[in-house]
C-alpha cells in the first residue's frame, strides 16, 4: 500500500511538472540534440571525467551548434540549457539576457555582488562608478607600470632561460597581479620576486571546484553537495576565507593611506595632486557610501579579472609564438624597428605602433579565449531571428569558443591559426569575435588588457626567444593525415572558470644574440 502511494504521488508530481514546463519541454524537442537524454541527470553524464573532457565535451557540442542552425538544446538535470555557436544569435541575446545564469551563483560565494557575477540591478550603478578608471589618459599612464613590471619579469625570466621547459604561467600571473594591483588599487604588492602566491592558489582552487561542479547538476543543491563532497567544501570554505581576509587587509591598506593623505594636506595647507585616482579612490570617494564588503566585491572583481584573464590570454599567445617561429621572428622585426637595440622602457606611443604583434594577440585570443563560455538565463520569452521563440525559465550558454570557429564567420581555415586576418580582413559580425563578452555586460577593461598584453610581450621578445617543448611537438605531429595542417594547432585545454593549457603553459626560452 505504502509503494502504491509512493508511486502515485510520483506520478502526479510529474505530471505537474511537465504541465508547468511544458513550453521548456517543446523548446527542448525543437532544439534537442540526438543523443540520449536520461531520467534525472538528462545530458550531464557527457560532462563526466576530468576538466579536459568536460572541455573536449563542451567544444564538440558547440561544433554541432553551428553544423545545425546555431543553436542547440541540452538538459542539465531539470535545467534546460541552449548552446550558441551563432553570431547573429549571441548578438540578439547578449543585449537582451543580461542576468547571468543561477549556476553563477557559485561564483557569487566567492565574489559576492562584483560587478561580473552581480544582478543586473547592482551591477549597472557600479560599472558606471568603474568607467572614468579606464579612461584613455589613465591607460596611458598606466603604461609605465606595465613597462616596468614587464621588466621584473624579464629579469626573472633569466634564472630560467638557456635550462629546459618550465611554465611560464605563474610568473605571467605575478606580473599582472602587480600591475592590477598598483594601475586600480594603487597598492604596490611585488609578488613577482615572491616564489609563492597563496591569494592565486586558493582562487584557482576556488574555479576548479566551482568549474566541476558546474557540470554536475546532482550537486547544485548546497545540501547535497555538503553531504557527499564534505571536504572539496571545507577546502573551498579555506580558500574563500583567505581570499576575503586578503582583499581586506588591502582595502585597509588604502584607506589608511588615504586618510594620511587628508591628513598631510590639511596641516600642509596644500592639496596632492595626482595624475589620475584609482578605482579603489573612486569607490571609496562614491556617493552611494560603500562598505568594506562592497568595497571587497568590487576590488575582488578587478583583481581577479584582470590578473586571470590577461594571464591566460598572454600565456596562450606565449604558446602560439613559440609553435610558429616565422610568426614570432615577424612581431620580433616590428619590436627591431621601434626599439632597435636599445633597452628603454615601453611608452604609450609605442602600443599603436604593435600592429602585427595585437594581430597575434587577437588570434591568439580567438583561438583560445580565456573565458570560452558566457552563461545568461532567458527572464521573458525572446523571439530569435530564426523565428524560434525561446521560453522565459531557459538558459544560455554563448560559446565563444565555437563562434570563434565557426566557418560561416571565419571561413575555411578558421581552425588555423592566421594573425594576418585581423589586419587584411574585416569581421563579418561584430559579435563573430568577443574574447572579452559583448554587449552591455562586456568587459570594459579590454584595451587595459590589450596594452598590458603587448607591454609584457614586447618586452619580453627583445630579450628571450620563445621555443616550444618536446610534448609541444609531439601533439602537433601525432595527427591524422586530414587533421595534418602545419597551422591548426592541436593545445590540450581544460574547462575552468578561465581555459586552461592542459600542460601548464610549459615553453623553454633563448637569450637572444644582439646584432
Amino acid at each position: 500500500m505504502f509503494w502504491l502511494l509512493v508511486g502515485v504521488i510520483l506520478v502526479i508530481w510529474t505530471a505537474l511538472y511537465r504541465w508547468k514546463n511544458r513550453k521548456l519541454i517543446a523548446l527542448g524537442k525543437t532544439l534537442g540534440q540526438k543523443s540520449i537524454c536520461l531520467p534525472i541527470v538528462g545530458h550531464a553524464y557527457k560532462f563526466l571525467g576530468s576538466d579536459e573532457d568536460r572541455m573536449n565535451a563542451m567544444a564538440k557540442i558547440g561544433r554541432e551548434a553551428y553544423e545545425t542552425g546555431g543553436i542547440i538544446g541540452q538538459w542539465q538535470g531539470n535545467e534546460l540549457w541552449l548552446f550558441v555557436s551563432d553570431a547573429v544569435l549571441a548578438d540578439v541575446l547578449l543585449k537582451t539576457c543580461l542576468q547571468k545564469a543561477d549556476v553563477m551563483n557559485f561564483l557569487r560565494v566567492m565574489m559576492g555582488n562584483g560587478s561580473v557575477f552581480a544582478p543586473v540591478h547592482i551591477w549597472r550603478p557600479r560599472r558606471k562608478i568603474l568607467a572614468p578608471t579606464f579612461s584613455q589618459k589613465n591607460l596611458n599612464s598606466f603604461v609605465e607600470v606595465f613597462s616596468r613590471q614587464s621588466r621584473v619579469m624579464v629579469e626573472q625570466l633569466g634564472k630560467v632561460a638557456g635550462k629546459g621547459a618550465f611554465s611560464v604561467w605563474r610568473k605571467i600571473t605575478t606580473y599582472n597581479m602587480d600591475s592590477v594591483c598598483e594601475t586600480t588599487l594603487g597598492i604596490q604588492l611585488n609578488t613577482q620576486l615572491k616564489p609563492e602566491l597563496p591569494f592565486l592558489q586558493n582562487f584557482e582552487n576556488c574555479c576548479r571546484i566551482d568549474a566541476k561542479r558546474i557540470c554536475q547538476p546532482w550537486f547544485h543543491n548546497d545540501t547535497v553537495n555538503k553531504i557527499f563532497n564534505k571536504k572539496i567544501v571545507e577546502s573551498h570554505t579555506r580558500s574563500i576565507d583567505y581570499i576575503w581576509d586578503f582583499m581586506n587587509k588591502i582595502i585597509q591598506s588604502k584607506w589608511d593611506g588615504l586618510k594620511k593623505e587628508k591628513q598631510v594636506s590639511q596641516e600642509s595647507n596644500q592639496k596632492i595632486e595626482k595624475n589620475f585616482k584609482t578605482f579603489l579612490e573612486l569607490l571609496i570617494e562614491s556617493p552611494a557610501d560603500y562598505g568594506s564588503v562592497e568595497l571587497r566585491e568590487e576590488t575582488l572583481v578587478l583583481v581577479i579579472g584582470g590578473t586571470d584573464t590577461s594571464a591566460v590570454g598572454t600565456a596562450f599567445t606565449t604558446i602560439m609564438l613559440a609553435m610558429y617561429p616565422d610568426v614570432q621572428e615577424k612581431v620580433y622585426d616590428e619590436i627591431y624597428e621601434i626599439f632597435g637595440d636599445s633597452d628603454r622602457p615601453v611608452t604609450p606611443e609605442d602600443l599603436p605602433k604593435l600592429k602585427y604583434l595585437e594581430a597575434v594577440i587577437k588570434e591568439s585570443l580567438r583561438l583560445y579565449p580565456p573565458a570560452p563560455f558566457i552563461a545568461r538565463k532567458v527572464e521573458k520569452d525572446v523571439e530569435l531571428p530564426t523565428g524560434i521563440t525561446l521560453t522565459k525559465g531557459c538558459n544560455i550558454l554563448i560559446c565563444i569558443w565555437s563562434i570563434h570557429r565557426n566557418p560561416k564567420y571565419w571561413g575555411d581555415d578558421a581552425e588555423l591559426f592566421r594573425p594576418e586576418r585581423f589586419i587584411d580582413t574585416q569581421l563579418t559580425h561584430p559579435a563573430a569575435y568577443l574574447p572579452f563578452s559583448y554587449g552591455p555586460r562586456g568587459c570594459i577593461g579590454y584595451r587595459y588588457a590589450l596594452m598590458s598584453m603587448k607591454t609584457l610581450l614586447s618586452t619580453l621578445l627583445r630579450r628571450y626567444r620563445v621555443l616550444p617543448t618536446e610534448s609541444m611537438n609531439a601533439a602537433q605531429n601525432d595527427s591524422t593525415e586530414a587533421d595534418n595542417h602545419p597551422r591548426k594547432p592541436k593545445l590540450r585545454v581544460t574547462f575552468d572558470i578561465m581555459m586552461k593549457h592542459a600542460d601548464n603553459f610549459e615553453i623553454k626560452l633563448e637569450p637572444r644574440t644582439k646584432c
